[in-house]
């Protein structure tokens, strides 16, 4: 029988805390970032700065989330959500019961993370013929740069099936099986027993998460790369 830890705050008796804050912050965090790379991309020109600057923050969110994915609270963790095909068989049949992600959206997070990863690395070996290059571009030279640029267009696309089949699935949860995945994502709570709330997590975890994460930003902003070359000298003689 699941019992509630003596002397811990109650919450109402049907509801659990399945997502934590940084894990919720993370999400809206991201989804804001990922609408700003595509706006500042689609613009172009100078706002190409601001998509470099959005990638590396995208990055840095990245990297925190797959820490927090091992240090975080239990239903953060890829060790709770990640499963293998058997599972995956139990909730097509219908069998599977638990909070957090279920089966198929653990695979959709794994693959939204992945072409997002992809696409801030190759991002950062980019560059647009014009003005903009990524922060680490100088390391693989042009012709290999304006390769890696054709491989980010592309993942543009794959990213934008992977994020309308996303909002689908959370549609389709809300409107036809009447299970809302949008509010527990915004409170934290969903519904289930009170000892079924996710422990783990805290302050140190946080810290930890936080630091790798900016310390990954820092190397992909080029900060470890030698300094350019200082410009060819040039004199007022004259040339005759």
């Amino acid at each position: 029988m699941c019992v509630a830890a003596p002397g811990a705050p109650q919450p109402p008796a049907d509801k659990a805390r399945v997502w934590d804050l940084p894990t919720r912050l993370f999400h809206w965090a991201l989804v804001a970032l990922v609408i700003g790379a595509f706006i500042s991309a689609k613009i172009g020109g100078n706002a190409m700065l601001w998509h470099g600057r959005i990638g590396l923050a995208i990055l840095g969110l990245l990297t925190f989330r797959i820490v927090w994915g091992f240090v975080g609270s239990t239903y953060a963790r890829f060790t709770q959500f990640v499963r293998g095909p058997a599972k995956i068989r139990f909730y097509l049949r219908g069998e599977w019961q638990g909070l957090g992600h279920n089966p198929l959206g653990a695979l959709s997070v794994l693959a939204l993370l992945g072409i997002l990863v992809l696409q801030a690395a190759t991002g950062l070996l980019s560059n647009d013929d014009i003005a903009f290059s990524g922060y680490l571009a100088s390391l693989v030279g042009t012709e290999l740069s304006t390769q890696i640029t054709g491989v980010h267009h592309l993942l543009e696309k794959v990213l934008l099936l992977l994020l309308v089949a996303h909002i689908g699935a959370i549609a389709y949860y809300g409107h036809v099986k009447k299970h809302n995945l949008v509010r527990p994502m915004i409170t934290g709570w969903t519904e289930g027993k009170p000892c079924q709330s996710a422990k783990g997590g805290g302050v140190l975890a946080l810290l930890i998460a936080l630091a790798i994460a900016a310390l990954a930003v820092w190397a992909a902003s080029g900060a470890l790369l030698p300094p350019p070359p200082p410009p060819a000298a040039t004199t007022d003689a004259p040339s005759w």
